[in-house]
């Protein structure tokens, strides 16, 4: 299968693109404004490129996050809409940050959307897509949570002070989090790619969400460091403003209702083994 990659040097999808060849695939690499020529041939799409959430925001920085999705998820729609022969299907990441801070409800792909700046970003960001959904491209919307990655996103700038020994719970500690070893996005999304049920969202989370203050242990215990330093809600308030609140205090019980309905299996379901092989860690 030709597939087309945007945001291919971040994170993900740098970890997205080996991945693809190793299943057989062929892989092009989307510039930052695609054009239609440079697209024919191409049979499925994968778009991560976006500004990154992790950071102060300011309303600069808003700005970035808001057009680097939605006016980019709509400027490749609108490219791969005008193929003669479009590709069949489009994966375009979204976040789970679309159901906003909902405390212990489970959330599906059903649920409704939540509010603050994120989620009406995601909101947006999803709606983007709809050029490519006329023309009958399948798309289907990853919803992505706390990726498990020591090179990127919320873990990222956790893990310094755990590794000092400074780690401790954010805020009370009670909020979810829904997170999802690196892995099982690469498989979630070759899952999405080629499963031809899917359309729409899919939550890519793992299946056993926790609260921060099981992370938190969980983490201390793989690295083999104390948690005994719990970071207040005020004080990410002012180090971190607007994002501390939604992102780092916000809770989301996330289940990853359609993955699992459609026969997705989990590499690593729970937390403490996914991060063991993050970390290279042997449980003893």
């Amino acid at each position: 299968m030709k597939i087309a990659v945007s945001g291919s040097t971040g994170f993900i999808g740098s970890a997205l693109i080996p991945s693809l060849a190793a299943e057989g695939h062929t892989v092009v690499r989307v510039p930052r404004s695609p054009e239609v020529s440079g697209f024919e041939g191409v049979e499925g799409a994968i778009h991560l490129a976006g500004e990154p959430i992790i950071g102060r925001w300011s309303e600069q920085k808003k700005q970035r996050i808001r057009d680097s999705r939605a006016h980019g998820t709509r400027r490749l729609s609108e490219a791969l809409a005008h193929l003669s022969q479009p590709p069949k299907v489009l994966v375009t990441a979204s976040a789970i940050g679309f159901y906003g801070d909902r405390g212990e409800e489970i959330l599906e792909e059903h649920s409704t959307q939540g509010s603050g700046f994120l989620a009406e970003v995601c909101r947006q960001w999803e709606a983007a897509a709809d050029p490519a959904r006329r023309r009958g491209i399948r798309v289907v919307h990853v919803r992505i949570g706390v990726v498990l990655s020591p090179v990127g996103g919320a873990l990222k700038l956790m893990l310094p002070p755990f590794q000092c020994g400074l780690g401790g719970v954010l805020g009370s500690g009670r909020q979810y989090m829904s997170w999802i070893a690196l892995d099982d996005i690469l498989g979630g999304m070759l899952h999405a790619l080629t499963r031809e049920t899917l359309q729409g969202p899919v939550n890519l989370v793992a299946p056993n969400p926790v609260t921060n203050r099981e992370f938190t242990k969980t983490l201390g215990r793989v690295l083999s460091r104390p948690t005994i330093v719990p970071v207040p809600s005020f004080a990410l308030r002012v180090l971190m403003g607007q994002m501390a609140e939604e992102v780092l205090l916000s809770s989301a019980r996330v289940r990853p209702a359609r993955l699992l309905d459609t026969g997705y299996v989990f590499r690593y379901p729970t937390l403490e083994p996914a991060l063991r092989h993050l970390f290279g860690k042997i449980s003893s």
